[in-house]
């Protein structure tokens, strides 16, 4: 229930870490940040991408094909994009999505529930009326 007083959260990327372009992060360190604090596992056969607002909206991302592609040759079987790169998907080769389910989202909740193990989630949920995980 305290859970605001008993954690302090400080995510530091440094600009010489692991080559990074834009936004299309935050889910996967939202995704990170809850499946660390409330220790539910993050399932390891998921790849996500995603601009993340204060709110939990999933925002679009460039370089789906690149993405997608990198996801499939790691044998990961469902890829989470946002929702709004819909059109991007439909435009993909089907070859470059043979194997991988893709999953279009529009909420971090939405996230959370595909991202993290069954029914962890449900039992150790966070206070979701908190802006951060508010799915609005």
């Amino acid at each position: 229930r305290n859970f605001y007083r008993r954690y302090d959260l400080h995510v530091h990327i440094p600009e010489g870490a692991i080559p990074k372009d834009g936004p299309s992060a935050g889910v996967a360190i939202a995704t990170a940040m809850v499946s660390a604090l409330t220790a539910t596992p993050v399932r390891r056969d998921v790849a996500m991408t995603g601009e993340i607002t204060l709110r939990g909206k999933v925002l679009p991302v460039g370089g789906l094909s690149e993405k997608i592609v990198a996801a499939q040759r790691a044998g990961i079987k469902t890829v989470i994009v946002p929702k709004k790169n819909s059109k991007d998907i439909k435009e993909l080769p089907e070859r470059a999505k043979h194997g991988v389910e893709i999953r279009l989202v529009s909420s971090q909740d939405e996230v959370l529930r595909i991202a993290l193990k069954k029914n962890a989630w449900k039992e150790k949920r966070m206070d979701t009326q908190h802006p951060t995980y508010a799915s609005s």
